[in-house]
């Protein structure tokens, strides 16, 4: 693949509320859409470079990882959780949310952790009352609705709990094939510190919640750098999947652009 415009390349993004210091303004065109089809559409070579899911670096290592850039919690996330009534320790059934591989997977290895095994499954699966893990916007939206009716169980916290390091929720990756990767991850790295210097500007273009919730979510939830804290969060994410049958072995070091 030729040199090119960074701004020019096939670009999709999590169409979600915590990548908006990430792609607002960007120049060229973006594809929007959930995680898990943003995946799909990247391994299958119809995009160049995209804001997905961290497990799907994981899950495929030929990707570059764009450096300096995540959407990460270091702590309670508010935006991925267990929405469920009770104590937690006595759910016996978690319906999914299928949009992301990566907060289903970081429920699998947190629930292993503290040695609990509800049944987990597609909401589709279940007739009876069962608790909800529920990512992104749609969250929000729940936790907005239903306030106080339910117990929420917020996996960025107790990812901090358990291990003492940040959560890397997404990551920018880039296809292997593409050539001029390392100017495409300084436009993005630009893009986030301009929107990041301009943060009020990013909240008052956001229509869908209120300036105050945005204000509180992405200044205190979120963090959006990729420096050392972040890599060993991402790489002990790896190590505890791979303890729980859900990733192989794997050594290589992060492949970074």
């Amino acid at each position: 693949m030729s040199a090119r415009d960074p701004h020019a390349v096939r670009v999709g993004c999590v169409q979600y509320l915590n990548a908006q210091p990430l792609i607002h303004g960007w120049p060229g065109q973006v594809a929007f859409d959930h995680p898990a089809a943003l995946c799909q559409q990247l391994a299958a070579g119809e995009l160049d470079v995209a804001c997905v899911s961290s497990f799907e670096y994981l899950r495929d290592p030929t990707l570059s990882i764009v450096d300096g850039v995540s959407v990460a919690a270091d702590g309670a996330v508010h935006s991925v959780f267990v929405a469920h009534r009770g104590p937690f320790e006595e759910i016996e059934a978690i319906a999914l949310d299928p949009a992301s591989c990566t907060s289903v997977n970081l429920l699998r290895v947190l629930l292993a952790e503290r040695g609990l095994s509800p049944r987990i499954a597609d909401a589709s699966s279940f007739s009876g009352p069962h608790a909800r893990l529920l990512i992104g916007d749609q969250a929000i939206r729940f936790r907005e609705k239903h306030g106080a009716q339910f117990d929420y169980w917020d996996l960025g916290a107790e990812w901090k709990r358990a291990t003492g390091l940040p959560f890397v929720f997404a990551l920018w990756l880039i296809r292997s094939e593409v050539d001029d990767a390392s100017a495409i991850a300084e436009a993005i790295r630009a893009r986030r510190d301009a929107n990041l210097q301009a943060l009020e500007e990013v909240i008052a273009a956001q229509r869908d919640f209120s300036a105050d919730f945005c204000k509180f979510y992405l200044r205190e939830c979120l963090c959006f750098g990729f420096a050392d804290r972040e890599k060993a969060g991402l790489l002990r994410f790896r190590a505890l999947c791979e303890n729980n049958g859900l990733l192989p072995p794997s050594t290589s070091p992060l492949h970074l652009a």
